[in-house]
């Protein structure tokens, strides 16, 4: 009778057993500061280049300049928030030739804040923006590259959501990271992946937020509602064992990357249903990458956050006009107003996910030839209870959930096991949840 009753308020849209919405969350949406996102753009296209291999040593011009003011944008927050943050550099040296774009030796070096979880202090959320910018010829170092869009939208945001979300303590760690080196092959991303590694840190997953500014896009669609979530299907770092398991058992669009898209696009259409989240099944554009790719190289969920509309006249471009057409990644067509957007979708997801529960570690499936589906799951710390979510096999996205309560396993009566594809998540005693965790483990 529980079973057929929860099932019931859930097709008709009832709440059971928990609340759907968290007024803390309209809250952070509110604090977001297009002027102050505007001002930091500003500021970051004024170094004149943040080239990855430009001038560390000029206090106006050039990378070294940049990250410097970056951190201490960071130390800034962190003041007016008591030290909430612990601010530093991680760095590593690229050497001549370990890449085409890398034409001498150069440290690579990243900006990190780390706003620690009062109860899993080792489990991190992380929110990135890119510092470097470029021009048309990448191993120019030299000329004028504002990267006013690509990438100071996404450095800015990510300034922005650490001054919002430090009026609040979490219970999960929250990482704000500017990434240097994209442009010349992701090594920014590629060194604090591999540091988190030799740190034993649990990386829940990471925003890459790159070029959240542009509204008006080269096909001519101007929407400054839409944008794009972009999530690889399986982790690379996947067994065998695994692959033939999807096989049989599905799952080849349900890795942990995607988990996380979907977390963010069911977050923005609760509390900004203005938003259109487009999820976007590729791990980035069409044969080209983001700073979240060496995480996922990792084994580490991650997605880009990013316009829907991009405008390829202002991405890495000289600036210059050519037939009436003004090339160049400048400040004027930044959307701040859009900015500001982007930047609150990331910074209620972070906060959600940082104030959930871990998601559960195994889920089991069964109900191979009946008339149901039954799931177990490992027990998670500080959860008060659980959803099943489930969906049709081709849907993108959750379609369908049932808060069951705090129990480890659950019987869908009704729900033929082929026909769905089937998801748990941990909830906490705010309402927050953790990602959907797909089954790992098949049981009879």
């Amino acid at each position: 009778m529980k079973t057929k009753l929860i099932l019931l308020c859930t097709f008709l849209g009832i709440s059971v057993g928990m609340a759907q919405t968290d007024t803390k969350l309209y809250d952070i949406i509110k604090a977001v500061s297009s002027e102050r996102i505007e001002n930091d753009v500003t500021t970051l296209a004024n170094f004149g280049t943040r080239h990855t291999l430009s001038d560390t040593i000029s206090q106006t011009r050039g990378i070294g300049a940049a990250r410097r003011w970056i951190k201490s944008e960071f130390d800034k927050t962190s003041a007016g928030c008591n030290g909430c943050l612990e601010v530093f550099y991680q760095k590593d040296l690229v050497k001549k030739g370990e890449g085409q774009r890398i034409v001498k030796d150069v440290w690579v070096v990243n900006v990190v804040a780390i706003q620690k979880g009062t109860k899993y202090p080792n489990r991190f959320i992380i929110m990135s923006g890119d510092i470097d910018s470029r021009v048309s010829d990448p191993n120019d170092f030299t000329s004028d590259a504002p990267g006013a869009n690509d990438n100071a939208s996404g450095m800015a945001g990510t300034l922005e959501t650490a001054r919002v979300l430090s009026k609040y303590a979490f219970e999960n760690s929250i990482i704000y990271v500017g990434l240097s080196g994209e442009e010349q092959g992701l090594y920014g991303g590629k060194g604090l992946a591999a540091y988190a590694k030799e740190k034993g840190w649990e990386i829940i997953g990471i925003m890459n937020n790159d070029m959240i500014g542009n509204i008006t896009g080269v096909d001519g669609v101007v929407s400054n509602r839409d944008f794009r979530i972009f999530s690889e299907p399986v982790p690379p770092t996947e067994t065998e064992e695994q692959r033939r398991a999807r096989r049989f058992y599905g799952g080849e669009v349900d890795g942990i990357s995607r988990q996380l898209a979907r977390y963010v696009y069911k977050t923005t259409k609760t509390y900004m249903p203005e938003m259109n989240p487009i999820m976007v099944y590729r791990l980035d554009r069409f044969g080209r990458g983001g700073h979240h790719r060496p995480f996922n190289d990792a084994g580490f969920a991650g997605i880009r956050i990013m316009e829907a509309h991009e405008n390829y006249t202002q991405q890495h471009q000289d600036i210059r006009t050519e037939n009436g057409i003004a090339y160049g990644d400048v400040l004027e067509h930044v959307n701040f107003g859009y900015a500001k957007k982007l930047t609150a979708v990331n910074a209620i997801n972070l906060a959600a996910i940082a104030w959930a529960p871990p998601a559960p570690e195994k889920v089991e499936i069964g109900g191979i030839v009946e008339p149901s589906a039954k799931l177990k799951w490992s027990k998670v710390d500080g959860a008060t209870g659980y959803k099943i979510y489930w969906r049709d096999t081709t849907s993108p996205t959750w379609n369908h959930h049932a808060y069951v309560g705090d129990v480890l396993e659950f019987t869908l009566d009704g729900i033929v096991i082929d026909n769905f594809f089937f998801g748990v998540s941990a909830v906490g005693a705010s309402g927050h949840e953790s990602p959907v965790v797909f089954p790992n483990a098949v049981f009879r």
